[in-house]
């Protein structure tokens, strides 16, 4: 007998509608990929990639004649010129302050006052005493002529003579003494008015009327820092210390210029005034002091500031540091010939100035040379000077070219290449 489940026929499983979804899957796939070919292809050659016929967009600068200094940099403090704190030459009751704080001051200005009745008192005391004395003299002169006249006529001893010139010899020193005794207190009664001793501003006051002060203090009563003219002291490394002794022996002025801590904004022109007679051995520097007018006091003392201290000018040929490059080969640069392709030159570079940077061989002047776009250039590529006034000298140091970046700013992308 027969088992009626096992007579009825298999069901087959429905596999067209899998079929139908992946066909149409295939169908949008290909209609997206047809409809963005040409953008990702148009995409594609304006970034650089390796189309047949494609230029690469640059920035190039002319290869120049031109005048490169020799800058040394360094860190520096801004120091007053001369520092003076302002105490006290005698004791007593500080009766008023004739300043306020802050305040500029011409050397001479009187700057506080103290009690000079006990000085004044101490000066007429000497006067009289030299009165006195000044009266005895007179008469023991006096005395000495007469005896001086009795002993012709053998009316007095020789000894009583002598005695008499004695004493007035005697009486012409304590003169000397009571003149001298004089001048001590008619100083220290001028010592109650306290004078500015040099020119310059003041800090804020360390002591308030009516306090006593004393000629021992050492707090004083006020500090004066002479900033016009002002100094920087920095230090430079010992191996660049002859080039600057070599220059200073040849009777040459060294400028000095000064920028904010950022290294932008310049502050200040100067000169190289002195330099110390020795190196400190734990740091193997040497300091040096540069002398600004700082007419419109932008420096002021303990400022921190970055110095440049120029060395030499000279001509050299020169061109922007932006189209150095620096790979496997050692320093290179990327050159247009006359069919605007470029081709990797070798080169030789001597002092950096700034955005300039000297060339000792691989090139000659009238060159064109990319400054901007070598991350997208292989040699031998096609390239197009895309700046306008393309090939124009590169800028001089401290210049800023029309439409580049300010100074300070980042380096191209892409300058290290093999």
């Amino acid at each position: 007998m027969s088992d009626p489940v096992s007579d009825l026929p298999t069901r087959k499983p429905r596999r067209w509608p899998w079929v139908l979804v992946l066909v149409s899957l295939v169908a949008a796939g290909y209609w997206f990929w047809s409809a963005n070919q040409g953008k990702s292809t148009s995409g594609f050659r304006r970034f650089g990639g390796p189309m047949s016929g494609a230029s690469v967009p640059v920035k190039a600068a002319v290869v120049e004649q031109g005048k490169i200094d020799y800058i040394l940099k360094a860190i520096g403090t801004v120091t007053a010129f001369n520092t003076v704190t302002v105490r006290s030459r005698v004791d007593g009751e500080l009766l008023k302050l004739e300043f306020q704080d802050g305040q500029k001051v011409q050397k001479g200005d009187i700057l506080a006052r103290i009690d000079p009745r006990n000085y004044q008192i101490r000066l007429d005391q000497a006067l009289g005493q030299q009165k006195q004395n000044e009266a005895q003299l007179k008469n023991a002169q006096k005395d000495l002529q007469r005896y001086q006249l009795l002993y012709k006529q053998n009316s007095i001893a020789r000894q009583q003579v002598d005695a008499q010139e004695a004493l007035v010899q005697q009486l012409i020193g304590a003169r000397t003494s009571d003149q001298a005794a004089v001048d001590d207190a008619r100083l220290q009664l001028e010592y109650t008015d306290i004078v500015a001793p040099i020119s310059g501003r003041l800090g804020l006051r360390k002591v308030d009327e009516g306090n006593i002060v004393n000629a021992s203090s050492t707090d004083g009563i006020v500090v004066i820092t002479q900033t016009q003219p002002i100094s920087v002291l920095f230090t430079l490394p010992q191996a660049q210390l002859p080039d600057v002794l070599a220059q200073l022996r040849g009777g040459n002025t060294l400028a000095v210029e000064l920028y904010d801590r950022d290294d932008i904004r310049k502050l200040a022109d100067g000169e190289l005034m002195s330099l110390d007679n020795q190196i400190d051995v734990a740091t193997g520097t040497v300091k040096m002091k540069a002398r600004f007018a700082n007419e419109d006091e932008a420096l002021f003392p303990n400022q921190f500031v970055n110095v440049r201290l120029k060395v030499e000018t000279r001509q050299a040929l020169v061109l922007p540091t932006a189209a150095v490059q620096h790979g496997s080969i050692g320093s290179f640069v990327y050159v247009i010939d006359e069919q605007n392709k470029s081709r990797i030159q070798a080169i030789s570079v001597g002092r950096v100035d700034g955005r300039r940077t000297e060339v000792l061989s691989g090139l000659s002047a009238g060159q064109k040379v990319v400054t901007e776009g070598t991350d997208r250039l292989r040699d031998g590529a096609a390239v197009e000077i895309s700046e306008p006034g393309a090939g124009r000298p590169a800028p001089a140091a401290g210049e800023r070219p029309a439409g580049g970046p300010a100074r300070g700013s980042a380096p191209p992308a892409g300058r290290n290449r093999p």
